[in-house]
C-alpha cells in the first residue's frame, strides 16, 4: 500500500490555494493509500511568532482539516511537536546533508531576506526538518505545491545518500503535484502567490470567508486588457481564475475556456465567486461545529501521534542501528 505524507503549517487562516493546492488532495489521499499528515509547528518556530497564537493556529489548522474530510479513523493526523522522532531524526540526517545544498534553497533565501531582526538557524535547517517529518515514515509519495519542488528534491538527495552510505534503510520519497490548482495566485498581485502572511488582504480567499466577503474579492479580481476567458501569459488575472474554477468543478481549464468563452469578464467573475462559495461551503457549516468543542481537537491530535509514535519508533531504531548511533540492538 501506498504511504503518503504531507506537512501542513499552522500560520494563518487557511486560503484556497491552501485548499486547492493541497487539503483536498489529503482527503483524496485517504482512499488511496495510508495517508499521515501532520500539523508542523516546529516549522512554525523558525520565523517570529506568538507562542499563544501558535497553540490556537495548530487548533485552527487542525479543525479546518478535519472539516474538510480528514477522518482520524481512516488517516493519521497528528501534531508534529508531539512526536520527538522528528527532531531526532533531523541531526541523525544531517549527517547526510550538504551545506552546500541548504544555501541554494529558495525558500530560505525569500524568507530570510524578510526578517528584519534575525534570521535564525531553525529557518536554515527546516529543509532537514522537513525531510524528517517525511522519511521518518518511510512514506512513498509527497504530495505538496508546486512551490515545494526543491525541498523534495533535497530530502530524496539525503535519502539517497544516507542509504549508500549505511544501508538502504530509507525509502526514497516521491513529490506527488497537483496538475490543476497547484499554484493559486493572489486576485490582487496575480502574478504573486496566494498567501496567509504576504498577501494582500483582498485578493486572499480564505476557506472560512462568509458567501458574501468571498463575492466581494472575485468581483473586484485584477483581471487583464481585453474582454477574452482565456489563459495566457499575458493575462495572469484571468489565468488565475480559470484554474481556480476548474480545480473547483475538476476539469481541464480548457473547459472553462470554452463554457465562457465571448461571455465578459463581469459574468466569469461572478460565475467564479459562487462556485467558490458554494464549494467551501460544507467546510465552514463543519468547522463551525468543530470550533466549539477544542477538548475534541486536542483528544483527536493526541491519539494521531500515538498512531504516528508506532510508525516512527522502528524507523528511528533502525537509523541508530545503521549509523552505530547508541546501544546495539
Amino acid at each position: 500500500m501506498t504511504r503518503i505524507f504531507s506537512g501542513i503549517q499552522p500560520t494563518g487562516r487557511k486560503h484556497l490555494g491552501n485548499y486547492l493546492g493541497a487539503i483536498v488532495h489529503y482527503v483524496a489521499g485517504q482512499d488511496r493509500g495510508e495517508g499521515i499528515y501532520c500539523v508542523v509547528d516546529l516549522h512554525a518556530t523558525t520565523v517570529h511568532y506568538e507562542p499563544a497564537g501558535l497553540r490556537e493556529s495548530v487548533n485552527d489548522t487542525t479543525a479546518t482539516l478535519l472539516a474538510a474530510g480528514l477522518d482520524p479513523e481512516r488517516c493519521v493526523l497528528f501534531r508534529q511537536s508531539d512526536v520527538q522522532e522528528h527532531t531526532e531524526l533531523t541531526w541523525l540526517i544531517s549527517s547526510a546533508t550538504s551545506y552546500g545544498d541548504l544555501t541554494r534553497m529558495h525558500q530560505f533565501k525569500d524568507k530570510s531576506g524578510k526578517q528584519r531582526d534575525l534570521v535564525t538557524a531553525g529557518l536554515f535547517y527546516y529543509p532537514v526538518l522537513m525531510a524528517a517529518d517525511v522519511l521518518a515514515y518511510r512514506a512513498n509519495e509527497v504530495p505538496v505545491g508546486d512551490d515545494q519542488r526543491q525541498h523534495v528534491e533535497l530530502m530524496r538527495d539525503i535519502a539517497e545518500r544516507f542509504n549508500a552510505r549505511f544501508g538502504e534503510v530509507l525509502v526514497v520519497p516521491e513529490g506527488r503535484y497537483a496538475a490543476v490548482g497547484a499554484r493559486i495566485m493572489d486576485l490582487q498581485v496575480p502574478t504573486d502567490k496566494m498567501s496567509t502572511t504576504g498577501g494582500t488582504p483582498q485578493g486572499t480567499v480564505h476557506v472560512l470567508d462568509p458567501p458574501e466577503a468571498i463575492a466581494k474579492k472575485f468581483r473586484s479580481a485584477v483581471t487583464d486588457s481585453g474582454s477574452q476567458v482565456v489563459r495566457g501569459p499575458d493575462k495572469p488575472g484571468i489565468t488565475n481564475l480559470i484554474d481556480i474554477l476548474a480545480a473547483v468543478r475538476g476539469v481541464a481549464p480548457e473547459a472553462v475556456e470554452a463554457e465562457f468563452d465571448g461571455g465578459g469578464y463581469g459574468a466569469f467573475k461572478q460565475a467564479v465567486a459562487d462556485e467558490v462559495a458554494e464549494y467551501l461551503a460544507p467546510v465552514r457549516e463543519r468547522y463551525a461545529e468543530l470550533s466549539k468543542d477544542p477538548a475534541e481537537v486536542e483528544r483527536l491530535l493526541r491519539a494521531g501521534a500515538e498512531k504516528a509514535r508506532a510508525i516512527a519508533q522502528p524507523v528511528l531504531a533502525d537509523v541508530r542501528e545503521a549509523m552505530g548511533v547508541g546501544p546495539r540492538r
